[in-house]
């Protein structure tokens, strides 16, 4: 079989003619130099190719026309990106021995790299013309006229194979995409459409022939491509996801979201595709409200169909965690947690699920686990010594904080969380050396943390130590969250320690008002100050209201209403 393109082709013609040293030599005048090659080749495999390129050099000097010599010189200089002389090398071999394809396929692919693409393609015919029943050596041919830009001629390739071999794959594809690039969307319809007559049963041709349909605005074609495919194979993993787009770019939003329903009971359809659709749910704020109860509903299909994984799971429990049904998001990451519990984020999704349950008990029991799971990991200490710290075990708040701060590795925003924890516990047992220090170095990395700004003011008012730096703390709290109660009483009390009397009395009563209910230490604070500003009687009847008030008040208080008199 011979193709049209190639009578009477002769390689000379993709060779120069300047190179006349190097021609066949006359039978019989041919120099022996096999061991010199030998050892050349030897140190090519060594990997010495500038030893190797000597040793080749020379094998030229003992016979000129040693082909397999200037082959191997070739393909040295394409290694070392010398393409020039790779490429004579390559044609002088070609030109000595004829005959061997190899030769030939290394000088076409060294044109073709130095984007010569006519000289490839004249080789290439060549090739073609003493093997043409290899057809491998079209398709070449083919690619290469595509890099030359010469479509039409690539065309020409792929049709004279479909005339020798039938449709395939391979060829109509290929045509389709170069229709595609000659802006000829009916013909690349065409050639998808051929492919698909040719194999009637295979719904991947009817799924590609439902996109270029799409995209050129014939949707009723489009819609009975997918039609097809559910009759060829009612349980393609893909083709409901494929009408749902279909119907949701329509404006038919019902339809749509059925044919997603039934593509997440399909157990065809991974995992991982479904969360992927189902992110698109929950990750975009501005959809989210109005999507959230279709986003529920695939969910639950998604744990119905996979029960088994624990993905499913996790991904519902996200939903609810979003939508504050902790209860429920709890019970969700608990279950991930008992089919893999080697999942570390979702333990850190379960624990911060206990901490807006305020389950500090549970949080405890499961922070401890996490804990022995992964004792590198710093924030379940972080999470057991809160839980700790609201059961009243500072010493154990303690122990977790000291060890979780050491994995801690950077992340300045965690750290200071540890060393704010710290800070209270230290100060909670009485430590406040170590709970000043602390704070200190909190404050360091986060100087803008209001309730470290606080809580280090508050507690050297009560020592009586460092008040202006206690009252610019405060007022800095202050500043940054001007409506937090805990804060104005700070503030106020500082400058009442500074004998501030006028000034204290406006910022407690600031945070009286402030308080939601009756806070005993706060009304304390404001009958302390109505006493130095000599108002007795109201100074009394505040203590009075403190008496009642929830939280601690002074040891002193009940001396203090009995006595009406001011104890400090």
């Amino acid at each position: 079989m011979t193709l049209f393109f190639v009578t009477g082709y002769n390689i000379s013609t993709a060779v120069s003619q300047d190179t006349t040293d190097t021609r066949k030599r006359p039978p019989g005048d041919k120099a022996d130099n096999t061991s010199v090659f030998i050892d050349a080749n030897k140190q090519r495999m060594l990997g010495n190719l500038t030893k190797a390129e000597e040793l080749y050099i020379k094998c030229l000097d003992i016979d000129p026309g040693d082909a397999a010599s200037m082959y191997e010189l070739a393909r040295i200089y394409r290694a070392q990106r010398k393409i020039e002389p790779s490429i004579e090398y390559a044609k002088n071999a070609t030109l000595n021995d004829p005959e061997n394809i190899y030769y030939q396929k290394l000088l076409s692919n060294l044109y073709k790299q130095n984007h010569q693409f006519e000289e490839s393609i004249a080789v290439q015919k060549s090739i073609i013309e003493k093997y043409p029943d290899n057809y491998k050596y079209y398709y070449d041919l083919a690619i290469t006229y595509l890099f030359a830009g010469k479509y039409d001629e690539a065309i020409a390739i792929y049709n004279e194979l479909e005339v020798q071999i039938g449709i395939s794959e391979e060829t109509s594809i290929q045509k389709q995409k170069i229709y595609l690039l000659q802006n000829e969307p009916g013909k690349a319809i065409k050639e998808l459409e051929k492919l698909r007559d040719a194999f009637p049963a295979n719904d991947k041709y009817y799924a590609m022939l439902a996109e270029l349909y799409l995209a050129n605005g014939k949707d009723k074609q489009a819609l009975n491509a997918y039609q097809k495919i559910l009759e060829i194979d009612p349980d393609n993993p893909f083709i409901h996801i494929s009408l749902a787009d279909y119907f949701r770019k329509r404006g038919d939003k019902e339809k749509s979201f059925e044919q997603l329903k039934l593509g997440f009971a399909n157990p065809s359809l991974d995992v991982d595709t479904k969360i992927n659709i189902l992110l698109a749910y929950y990750t975009v704020s501005e959809f989210y409200e109005e999507l959230k109860d279709e986003g529920f509903e695939l969910s639950e299909i998604l744990v119905e169909t996979h029960p088994d994984d624990p993905k499913t799971y996790s991904i519902h429990a996200d939903l609810l965690f979003r939508d504050k049904r902790f209860e429920e998001a709890r019970s969700e990451f608990r279950m991930v947690l008992s089919i893999d519990s080697s999942r570390y984020v979702v333990w850190e999704q379960l624990l911060f699920t206990e901490a807006e349950l305020e389950d500090y008990d549970a949080m405890y029991n499961e922070s401890k686990r996490a804990i022995e799971l992964f004792p590198n990991q710093p924030v379940p200490y972080l999470f057991s010594a809160v839980a700790s710290f609201q059961k009243e075990d500072y010493t154990g708040a303690i122990d977790d904080l000291e060890r979780g701060v050491k994995f801690v590795v950077g992340n300045d925003a965690l750290l200071a969380q540890f060393y704010a924890y710290l800070g209270d516990a230290y100060h909670q047992t009485d430590q406040d050396e170590k709970a000043f220090d602390t704070y200190d170095k909190t404050l360091r990395i986060d100087p803008e943390n209001s309730i470290v700004l606080n809580n280090y003011a508050y507690y050297l008012s009560l020592e009586n130590r460092d008040l202006d730096k206690a009252l610019e703390m405060a007022g800095k709290a202050v500043e940054l969250d001007p409506e937090n109660s805990s804060n104005q009483d700070t503030y106020g009390w500082v400058l009442y320690k500074l004998e501030r009397y006028e000034e204290a009395e406006e910022w407690i009563y600031k945070s009286i008002l402030n308080h939601q209910e009756e806070n005993a230490e706060v009304l304390e604070h404001y009958g302390d100050v109505l006493f130095r500003l000599d108002r007795i009687n109201e100074a009394v009847k505040y203590w009075k209201r403190a008496a009642k008030g929830k939280g601690e008040a002074s040891e002193d208080l009940d001396k203090k209403i009995k006595d009406q008199k001011l104890y400090e």
